[in-house]
């Protein structure tokens, strides 16, 4: 599905993007939607580093008897 979305740009950005299609032979859209996926990106990398470290220090064995369901579940509830 897609979605319309307005926005507004100061002039300098608006040419920036202009200028950024045309080196890129894309469409400004698409170089839109690039460096969305690209910052989303490295928030969720960011998070599952932060999930990841939550747990490391855990004692062996204390996840004996848990479900990845229930890991995830308890992560969730923490962050």
């Amino acid at each position: 599905m897609t979605i319309r979305k307005n926005f507004l740009l100061d002039d300098e950005i608006a040419k920036h993007l202009e200028e950024i299609a045309k080196k890129e032979n894309r469409t400004q859209t698409d170089v839109i939607k690039s460096m969305i996926e690209e910052r989303y990106e490295k928030y969720s990398i960011q998070e599952k580093l932060e999930a990841f470290r939550s747990i490391v220090p855990m004692p062996s064995g204390s996840l004996i008897g848990k479900s990845v369901q229930s890991i995830k579940a308890e992560m969730g509830a923490n962050l």
